[in-house]
């Protein structure tokens, strides 16, 4: 059984003594420097536990308090994190970057096999689009301000787009928000408050991990099998610590591409009423995968908000994504909408409720999923010897790599040979130990020929070391 979780053992503790520089500003942040500089020159390492406060209090002759507010400024740096009766430890991320998308201008030639684009090429016509909009009798109306949730119609277009994903849902169930990544920020920013704890898979979504940092919502690793989230887990981590809700990507998990079963989602709603949990249900790719499968949601309606992203399969650029939620929920998530962009814009929004109500959002993801799939049976083909999963017409795979390799050191040697990849490091939640694993995306790159020349240099890389 394949098992992503936290440290179960702990390998050493260091006998931790900081050099502090004993500058004229607060002494705890000069704790935190000292952290920060000594993760940097790996004096700490990934996974590597903490003194307690109070032994390290003892050490430095300090103030237990002025530890612990150096350990929480540490871990709002994202260097560290804590651990209800485990401790504190230095991020499996630490010395990873987390951010997917680079601010650098990228190496000319660079293949793209990190990050995952929705095969852009095969999106809607958008000149058609909007010449359909521009022949309406007010095409201005989706100029001027209008209801943070979202106009009637586009939010009735939301109910019908959660469908494709298996929730039943009616308009006064949805808003409309500015993709998914901004229905995230509305979701944590609305229903949560900083210092709140999110469960999440141990392996998640870096945007989500990036996110909950900024608003300073704390994650708290769950371990996973092949299936994902483990209930048992998720109850163990409820008993030993506060936690207000959990995040899940049950049909194709990022990035493990793991689906949970009927009776895991059964399982994992159970435990989040036991523990009175809001479930928040990211299936972002689960459209490349259709299965059978009704969200975890589903099951429990009222303590549920559902993202319904439109990126990953229709048109990234539309930046539309539909919230469906209980009552109660509504109006903070509304408001949430309205402190950060004040509505969605109805342009874009009344563009992918044409495409959803004609028919063509449907055409597209079905050419996508078929490209996708003539992807994964390339890859299965040139990666041969290599363990991964996958789906048939998934957007990219989780590869296992050979004994003496790291998701970092693939990262960085790929990197040289003119490949970005994505190691297992930069998905690690907290303290868990990141699998020898890496994603490979099958549609970073648009043209097939470097699509099969990013593949043969990352077979290269692995057989050669």
């Amino acid at each position: 059984m394949t098992l992503y979780g936290v440290n179960a053992n702990i390998v050493r503790m260091t006998i931790y003594s900081p050099r502090l520089a004993g500058g004229t500003g607060p002494l705890y942040k000069d704790l935190a420097d000292a952290i920060e500089r000594d993760i940097e020159s790996s004096v700490l390492t990934p996974g590597e536990r903490l003194p307690t406060h109070r032994d390290l209090a003892d050490e430095l002759h300090m103030n237990v308090s002025t530890v612990t507010r150096g350990y929480q400024e540490a871990e709002k740096r994202g260097l560290v994190t804590g651990t209800v009766g485990r401790g504190t430890f230095v991020a499996s991320d630490a010395t990873t970057s987390t951010a997917m998308v680079s601010f650098e201008p990228c190496a000319p030639g660079m293949l793209e096999m990190g990050l995952i684009s929705p095969l852009s090429n095969l999106d809607p016509d958008v000149t058609e689009g909007f010449r359909r909009i521009a022949r309406r009798k007010d095409p201005s109306s989706f100029m001027r301000y209008s209801d943070p949730r979202g106009l009637p119609e586009h939010r009735q277009a939301g109910a019908n787009w959660a469908g494709r994903y298996g929730l039943d849902a009616i308009a006064e169930d949805v808003i409309v928000c500015a993709g998914a990544q901004h229905g995230l920020t509305c979701c944590l920013s609305g229903l949560f408050r900083a210092g709140d704890r999110i469960a999440t898979d141990a392996l998640t979504y870096p945007g989500m991990k990036t996110l909950a940092s900024m608003l300073g919502i704390r994650l708290v690793p769950i371990a996973m099998d092949e299936q994902g989230m483990m209930p048992e887990a998720l109850d163990a981590a409820c008993r030993r610590d506060t936690i207000k809700g959990v995040y899940l990507m049950p049909g194709v998990h990022n990035p493990t591409t793991a689906t949970m079963s009927s009776k895991r989602r059964d399982d994992i709603a159970r435990r989040a009423e036991v523990h009175d949990l809001i479930i928040i249900e990211d299936d972002a790719y689960d459209l490349t995968d259709p299965g059978e499968q009704t969200p975890v949601g589903s099951r429990a309606r009222h303590r549920s908000v559902y993202v319904a992203g439109m990126s990953k399969s229709l048109a990234a650029g539309l930046r539309v994504a539909f919230l469906v939620a209980p009552k109660p929920f509504l109006k903070p998530l509304a408001q949430a909408v309205l402190n950060t962009i004040w509505m969605a814009p109805p342009l874009n929004s009344e563009l992918a409720s044409m495409w959803i109500n004609d028919g063509t959002a449907d055409r597209v993801i079905e050419a996508k999923r078929t490209e996708a799939a003539r992807r994964y049976m390339i890859a299965c083909d040139a990666l041969e010897g290599i363990r991964f999963r996958g789906k048939p017409s998934g957007f990219y795979l989780w590869a296992e790599l050979p004994k003496g390799w790291t998701g970092q050191r693939l990262e960085t040697a790929a990197n040289k040979a003119g490949v970005n990849v994505f190691g297992a490091e930069k998905f690690a939640v907290g303290e868990t130990t990141p699998p020898a694993a890496a994603r490979i995306s099958l549609t970073g790159t648009e043209r097939l020929d470097d699509f099969k020349k990013g593949l043969s240099i990352l077979k290269g890389i692995l057989k050669n070391g």
